[in-house]
């Protein structure tokens, strides 16, 4: 039998590090080793009871077949309402597309659009899916640094100095996993002017975080800002992060007819659609009460408020304060260079990030794997106690480097 070899496209990518960080921690909790983990990028929160209830009156009363690939009824009406509440703007059952999780409806986004040479702009730091998903799909990932000098987003100039005729989208993650950083209406409109210059140009907002954000009123979209590009942004949201539903894998997005179009065609023949029981559940947390969100928001608040106040008292690191989601973005670069207890040099974001879990076991994930080091991401989707906990053995391990 001849050895197996992968298409091309699986070889072009890795898997994702904030997946193998997690699996890694798995194995050494089956070791019966006590882990403190700090990689988790998903509430910890359990699923609202109504939202659940749907989902199992869905059931006995036997929604349990294929729906349209355009999803149900009940769940369109849900988005449809939601975007306009959110947005402003109304959009058509023809302007939107559900899929299994937002991550489904980005890849399938790519694979809709992207040809060889094809490139696609991607602020770093980056989730670590962006590169790799456009790469899967033939395109350029042009990876475009964007430091904590500059709040860790986009600027007009760096967008102007990355676009070229061979630009095909760009993508913008606001509130941005790993860093919390929040675009503000006069940003956004900054960058709407430059890409008024651009008209073959698409944008990608990922808006999955929209709702966990900790400033005044409610967080604004690119769409809101420059209306008059609505033919050209794709926003991408879901259920997953807001309504504790990340195992749902519930995902949908909104922009032109004719993308969307072409994505629900490759949806007809990759899932044909995406699971009806939670079309159901997912509807019913679009609609229903939303104290959950506003509880589970202040909650961040407050896990947020801890940490970063404890990472910034530790010597050697520093971290601004993220205005939404549930990450911080810890700079390390106090402890590049140092040695640690057992003689090894700690050369880099990575060497750092293992040192932490095999002397202090907490675990996180370097910063270079959303492309901008010396970092590293930790979640505070978890209790206060474990981030306590986490934050002092990092405290005591940093302080041991020499």
């Amino acid at each position: 039998m001849s050895e197996f070899e992968p298409a091309s496209r699986v070889s072009r990518i890795k898997s994702s590090a904030s997946v193998a960080a997690a699996a890694r921690v798995r194995e050494l909790k089956a070791e019966g080793r006590r882990i403190l983990d700090l990689t988790v990028g998903e509430p910890d929160f359990d699923t609202p009871e109504h939202i659940k209830a749907a989902a199992v009156d869905a059931i006995k009363k036997g929604e349990t077949k294929y729906t349209s690939v355009t999803g149900t009824p009940a769940l369109q009406k849900a988005i449809l309402q939601t975007l306009e509440l959110r947005t402003g703007l109304r959009y058509t059952p023809a302007e939107i597309t559900i899929g299994g999780g937002a991550k489904q409806v980005i890849f399938t986004a790519f694979m809709a659009t992207l040809d060889a040479g094809d490139e696609v702009i991607v602020p770093a730091p980056y989730w670590v899916s962006y590169p790799d998903m456009v790469l899967a799909n033939e395109g350029t990932p042009v990876v475009v640094s964007c430091g904590e000098d500059v709040g860790f987003k986009l600027t007009p100039g760096a967008l102007a100095s990355a676009l070229t005729e061979r630009t095909k989208w760009v993508i913008l993650n606001t509130p941005s996993n790993p860093t919390g950083a929040v675009y503000s209406p006069a940003e956004l409109g900054a960058l709407a002017d430059v890409l008024a210059g651009f008209p073959h140009v698409y944008v990608l907002t990922d808006e999955i975080y929209d709702q966990i954000y900790f400033g005044e009123g409610k967080l604004t979209s690119l769409v809101e800002v420059a209306p008059e590009l609505k033919d050209r942004i794709l926003a991408v949201n879901g259920v997953s992060k807001a309504y504790a539903m990340t195992g749902w894998r519930l995902g949908y997005a909104a922009g032109p007819a004719p993308l969307v179009a072409a994505i629900n065609k490759l949806q007809s023949q990759i899932s044909s659609c995406p699971s009806s029981v939670s079309q159901a559940a997912s509807a019913a947390a679009l609609t229903g009460d939303q104290g959950f969100v506003r509880e589970s928001v202040e909650t961040y608040r407050s896990r947020r408020d801890t940490a970063v106040a404890a990472l910034n008292a530790v010597e050697g690191l520093s971290c601004a304060t993220p205005e939404g989601a549930f990450y911080a973005y810890v700079n390390c670069a106090g402890a590049i260079g140092k040695t640690t207890p057992d003689g090894t040099v700690v050369r880099d974001d990575q060497d750092f990030v293992l040192y932490l879990l095999d002397h202090a076991s907490v675990a996180v994930i370097q910063g270079s794997a959303y492309g901008l080091g010396p970092y590293f991401r930790i979640s505070y989707a978890t209790s206060l106690d474990i981030i306590e906990e986490s934050i002092a053995a990092i405290d005591k391990a940093v302080q041991a480097l020499s």
